[in-house]
């Protein structure tokens, strides 16, 4: 019987991981649960131009009256320029997971690859970078995210950029302790021994260790994106031309829907918030959970 090639023997660990991790998971009722109002809020903004007409986002189509209450034709009312607000949330699913997903992407490219060199490296390399960590952890995070948004403009790119490099001290900050428990473990010395340089060893080596429990932190940080992307739309620094939910929110406000008991112009788009940043803690501590080695024997 012929022996198995290496690229089998991986293929097989691989999938035998993949099924432990699986295993792992459903254990955790939270996890499935936050699992599922993440697919169906995914399945929204994917499917959102069958859903709802991108037409009704016009102002100049509009032609149901302004404030209108809950009807059969507009199950969640209309705007205050007649759009149908049930048009605006779908959409705007689109925009807030879009902003979410994006910023967090830059968040944990930028907060990996400071955290891996912080980790790996001693010195003044380590120094500098733990240092400019520290900072953009100590200075408040909402003001300088106002600050940015203000001098960039308003617009989806900005929003996503401003929330992107703002957000990776945590990443950061994860990725270098893990890191440094990684460059001690012996077989890092083995292969540099065989001649392994610095960057075989971070990207072969170290990246494949931490990225487990980084991608577990990332998902927890997709939930403050998506508020913070809320927080900066309800103050009138998100894209006036994509609507989202923290931009209905802020129209709701800024019209008197609030004052005026419109609650079909606020609870919507609030409780779809509160329940996508739910979902993504729950996959994200049921991830933290499944990888992190030390809770796992704690349970």
């Amino acid at each position: 019987m012929s022996t198995p090639s290496a690229a089998a023997v991986a293929r097989a660990r691989r999938r035998a991981t993949l099924g432990r991790f699986a295993r792992d998971y459903r254990s955790h009722r939270a996890g499935l649960t936050g699992l599922a109002v993440l697919g169906f809020f995914c399945l929204v903004a994917v499917f959102a131009p069958l859903l709802a007409d991108p037409a009704g986002l016009d102002v100049v189509k509009a032609t149901a009256p302004g404030h209108m209450a809950p009807t059969l034709a507009y199950p969640l009312g209309t705007d205050e320029n007649g759009r149908s607000i049930l048009t605006l949330l779908i959409h705007g699913t689109r925009m807030s997971l879009l902003v979410g997903l994006a910023a967090t992407a830059i968040a944990m490219v930028i907060g990996t690859a400071v955290g891996v060199t912080a980790g790996f490296y001693s010195g003044w390399p380590r120094s500098v970078l733990t240092a400019v960590s520290d900072w953009f952890l100590v200075i408040p995070f909402l003001p300088l995210a106002i600050v940015l948004a203000t001098v960039l403009g308003a617009s989806l790119l900005n929003i996503i950029v401003v929330i992107g490099v703002t957000s990776w001290p945590g990443t950061a900050r994860l990725v270098a302790a893990q890191t440094l428990s990684v460059r001690e473990r012996p077989y890092l010395e083995r292969a540099r021994a065989l001649g392994g340089g610095d960057w075989h060893l971070m990207t072969r080596h170290v990246l494949p260790n931490v990225m487990p429990l980084v991608m577990a932190h990332v998902v927890l940080t997709v939930s403050v994106a998506i508020l913070s992307e809320t927080t900066l739309s309800f103050l009138g620094l998100g894209d006036p031309t994509r609507p989202s939910w923290g931009y209905i929110l802020e129209h709701a406000f800024s019209t008197g829907a609030m004052s005026n008991n419109e609650w079909w112009f606020v609870v919507p788009p609030g409780v779809c918030v509160v329940l996508v940043v739910l979902a993504f803690t729950l996959v994200g501590r049921t991830l933290e959970s499944v990888l992190n080695p030390r809770l796992k024997e704690a349970r």
